[in-house]
């Protein structure tokens, strides 16, 4: 198993406030409205459901819950929330890490858009591609994963031999971003093609994790920062 536990933040100049509330967010919205995770009906009422966004309308079949609201609003509540504890605890441990470094390059309102732009492509990927292949339309999914996929995606980009920190048969060594990033990118494809080919998804919406990323490698240019393009920066 390879987790990444750090990055190299020796360039950073500013302190990355948006991405500690984006953090402190989502963990505020799971323990006291998700409960926890015991809260299911607010859970199913502001997650994404791929049936709702395609038609427009409300369903609440199935255990889903009255959206009170808009249902494409759905599209963004549910990048908030998450399906557990070792949900939320992965998701916020690659947002911690990676995310500072892109808020720094950006500016904190480019990066806070471009995290919101990549959850919501991230959000439509997973819905035209269940579209698509004709399942899990009405199976809500949620989570800030498509957003920190295109965190990734833009870190690929803009830091490609940035040393990360990654823990690996019970040791820790530095690999350069492109190898920890383009491992996790990998098997996100492969995983995504070998969902495709079951009947039932398996619990993760690895189009969403696809997109964001590509949404990520996309958009990353528009929104950083030209004067700081051209830096020198320190690799350990």
């Amino acid at each position: 198993m390879l987790l990444p536990i750090g990055d190299d933040n020796s360039a950073r100049t500013t302190t990355p406030f948006v991405n500690y509330c984006l953090i402190a967010i989502n963990i505020f919205v799971f323990i006291y409205y998700q409960g926890i995770g015991s809260n299911e009906l607010f859970t199913y009422s502001f997650s994404t459901v791929p049936q709702e966004i395609l038609t427009g309308q409300d369903v609440v079949i199935n255990g889903l819950g009255v959206t009170p609201m808009p249902v494409y609003f759905t599209l963004l509540t549910s990048m908030f929330m998450h399906g557990g504890i070792a949900h939320i605890v992965g998701n916020m441990m690659y947002l911690w890490i990676f995310g500072d470094n892109l808020e720094n390059r950006m500016g904190h309102l480019n990066y806070l858009v471009f995290y919101l732009l990549c959850g919501l492509v991230a959000s439509l990927a997973h819905v035209f591609v269940s579209a698509a292949v004709g399942k899990d339309l009405f199976i809500p999914s949620l989570g800030a994963s498509g957003a920190i996929s295109g965190v990734l995606g833009g870190y690929l980009l803009l830091f490609p031999k940035n040393q990360v920190r990654i823990f690996a048969l019970f040791t820790v060594i530095r690999v350069p971003a492109f190898i920890s990033l383009g491992l996790w990118i990998g098997l996100q494809l492969w995983d995504g093609y070998n969902d495709l080919s079951v009947t039932s998804g398996g619990g993760v919406a690895y189009a969403a994790h696809i997109g964001g990323f590509v949404a990520g490698l996309v958009l990353v240019k528009f929104f950083s920062r030209k004067e700081l393009e051209v830096g020198h920066y320190k690799k350990f």
